[in-house]
C-alpha cells in the first residue's frame, strides 16, 4: 500500500477506453519529484526499482536505455495547459466523436490524441457536425470505425475565419455541451453519444453548436453532409492556393500540437 503522501503524485491516466466508458485508472506521475522525496516514499521507490529492472532486462535496446529514467514514462507528451482529447478510434455509429476538454492534471495515454494550448472555441469547432463531415471524408478506418489522425485529418482541416461574434457564440454553445454532459455525469460518454439513447437535451446542445459553427463558415445553410464536404474541400483548395501563391511553405504541425 502506498504511503498517504504518495497521493500527491497520483494522476488519472486517460486512455480512449477509460474516457469513453467512464472507467478510472491511475498512474504515478513523478516528473518533478525531488530525489530525497522519492527516497522517503518507500513504496513508490520499490515500484521505480521494479521498472528499472524490467527495462534493464528487456531485449529491446531502446527500452534498456530507458532504464536510466525509471521514474518517468517511456515517452512524455503530456500537455502543460488545457487540452482537447480525441480518441484515436471511435465507433462510426456515433454522429459525433466524443471529445474531452481537460486540464493537464489528466495524463493522456497513447490511445488518444491531444491538442495543447486549446480553448473552448477550438473544442467547439472540432466537436461540430462540420468537422465530423471532414472526419468521415478523410480519416482512416479500423474495420468500419473512425481512425483519427493528426497528419491527415487535423492538420488539413480548413478552419473558419475567426471573428469575435462567431467565436463568442461557439464558445457559449461548446460550454453548454460540457454543462449538459455534467448533468448526466453518471453515464459514460459511450452511452451519451449512442444515437439510440442520446439525451434530447444533449442533442439540442449539439444542434445549437452546429448552427454556431456553420455560421462561422457562411450565412447560407448547409443542406446536407455532401454539401458540407464540397464546401470544405473548396475551402481547403483555396487556403492551399493562397499559401503557395504567397510563397509560404506549408509545414506539418509538430507532434506537440496534436499528440
Amino acid at each position: 500500500m502506498l504511503e498517504p503522501e504518495a497521493k500527491n503524485y497520483l494522476r488519472e491516466l486517460v486512455s480512449a477506453h477509460e474516457f469513453l466508458n467512464g472507467y478510472k485508472r491511475w498512474c504515478l506521475w513523478l516528473v518533478d519529484i525531488d530525489p530525497n522525496k522519492l527516497q522517503e516514499l518507500k513504496e513508490i521507490e520499490k515500484r521505480v526499482k521494479k521498472v528499472k529492472n524490467i527495462r534493464s532486462e528487456s531485449t529491446r535496446v531502446t527500452t534498456q536505455k530507458l532504464a536510466d529514467y525509471p521514474q518517468l514514462f517511456g515517452e512524455i507528451r503530456q500537455p502543460k495547459s488545457n487540452y482537447i482529447l480525441i480518441p484515436r478510434h471511435s465507433s462510426e455509429n456515433r454522429k459525433y466523436i466524443p471529445l474531452g476538454f481537460l486540464t493537464p492534471d489528466f495524463i493522456v495515454s497513447d490511445s488518444c490524441l491531444s491538442i495543447d494550448n486549446a480553448s473552448i472555441y477550438h473544442f467547439g469547432i472540432l466537436h461540430s457536425e462540420m468537422h465530423m463531415a471532414w472526419v468521415k471524408s478523410t480519416c482512416g478506418r479500423i474495420k468500419s470505425d473512425f481512425r483519427y489522425s493528426n497528419e491527415i485529418v487535423y492538420n488539413n482541416f480548413p478552419w473558419p475565419k475567426e471573428n469575435d461574434k462567431n467565436a463568442i457564440a461557439i464558445e457559449s454553445a461548446a460550454q453548454h455541451i460540457l454543462d449538459v454532459r455534467q448533468e448526466f455525469s453518471s453515464n459514460s460518454l459511450s452511452s451519451l453519444y449512442d444515437p439510440l439513447i442520446m439525451p434530447p437535451k444533449l442533442i439540442k446542445a449539439h444542434k445549437a453548436l452546429d448552427k454556431a459553427v456553420d455560421l462561422a463558415y457562411r450565412k447560407q445553410p448547409f443542406l446536407n453532409e455532401a454539401n458540407r464536404v464540397v464546401y470544405l474541400f473548396d475551402l481547403y483548395e483555396k487556403y492551399s492556393a493562397d499559401l503557395f501563391s504567397t510563397g509560404i511553405i506549408i509545414k506539418k504541425v509538430k507532434a506537440s500540437k496534436l499528440i
